[in-house]
């Protein structure tokens, strides 16, 4: 059935996309109820630096995991990386119950598998977020692009929740759009960020760095087609049309920005290497493909330094 406002939403992980959709559902009080769940920790960091989005500085409602809420929530963003799913996951539960609906911002293709494993009564949709032109140091964001979130289903039961979630995210000024096939979508998405994310963090660059011809826009371009072989070899029909959309969404972004990826590297933090290279060394030895520049990028950012 549809949500009854206000929706009661809560939010866990305030990066660059938690920032940026926790600032939407704040700024409509009148249609949702918005929590976001912080360990006490964080929450004191939160309120000595401040949460920043394009230089506005934002006033979020935050509650505890072990907090308890009068009810479950109506719906889930789960806006961490994937290195945090599962704290994630154990942080959320008691804001999770039967019929909750869930979607999950993280790269990749599994976590919804792992989402649904926690939770099966619970109600998880895919979820895309793409477009998204943005910075972050600590937690200010500086966003140019707001992008918009893709979402479906491959379950028949759970098309109408797709609609209800739809009109609910645009009438809080969320961009959204359906998509019918979205295992396609998924699996593209993660061809590019298999291509854009990890090569801009080798080169140490920014999306110029590949948007321009020289040897990085070729390694770019070489991972993502490694990643359309997998994908075709697990029955996922990506073809030269995806490379060609994402290749020119990868050039429209500000040349002076930059990936979660790089971000992270950047800052110290263990990156999602295993969600791209990772799961695609994985399923090239399932089906016998070679991927010789995915197991470059792999090695060279796994050797990245990083903060324990």
């Amino acid at each position: 059935m549809p949500f009854t406002s206000p929706v009661r939403v809560s939010l866990i992980g305030l990066g660059a996309l938690g920032i940026l959709h926790a600032k939407d559902l704040n700024d409509h009080p009148e249609l949702c109820t918005l929590t976001c769940i912080a360990d006490k920790a964080r929450q004191a960091r939160y309120a000595e630096q401040g949460i920043y989005c394009n230089g506005e500085r934002l006033t979020l409602p935050q509650a505890a995991p072990e907090d308890t809420p009068a009810e479950p929530a109506d719906l889930v963003l789960v806006c961490v990386k994937a290195t945090g799913l599962e704290q994630a996951i154990a942080d959320l539960d008691n804001y999770v119950g039967d019929g909750t609906v869930i979607l999950s911002l993280l790269n990749g293709v599994s976590s919804e598998d792992r989402l649904r494993k926690a939770w099966p009564k619970a109600r998880v949709l895919h979820c895309i977020a793409q477009g998204m032109d943005a910075l972050r140091v600590d937690q200010k964001l500086a966003c140019s692009q707001h992008g918009r979130l893709v979402i479906g289903t491959d379950r028949e039961e759970l098309v109408p929740v797709v609609k209800d979630v739809l009109a609910f995210l645009t009438s809080v000024g969320i961009p959204c759009v359906e998509d019918t096939d979205i295992l396609h979508r998924l699996y593209a998405k993660w061809m590019m960020n298999c291509g854009l994310n990890q090569t801009v963090t080798v080169y140490e660059g920014t999306y110029e760095t590949v948007q321009k011809e020289g040897e990085p826009r070729e390694v770019f371009k070489k991972a993502m087609r490694e990643a359309m072989a997998v994908a075709n070899a697990r029955g996922i029909a990506l073809t030269e049309k995806d490379f060609e959309e994402y290749l020119a969404l990868t050039d429209s972004l500000s040349p002076h920005s930059m990936p979660s990826m790089r971000q992270d590297a950047l800052a110290g933090r263990a990156t999602e290497v295993e969600l791209f290279a990772g799961t695609m060394l994985s399923l090239a030895k399932e089906y016998g493909i070679d991927t010789p520049v995915n197991a470059w990028l792999y090695e060279k950012i796994c050797a990245l330094p990083h903060k324990a």
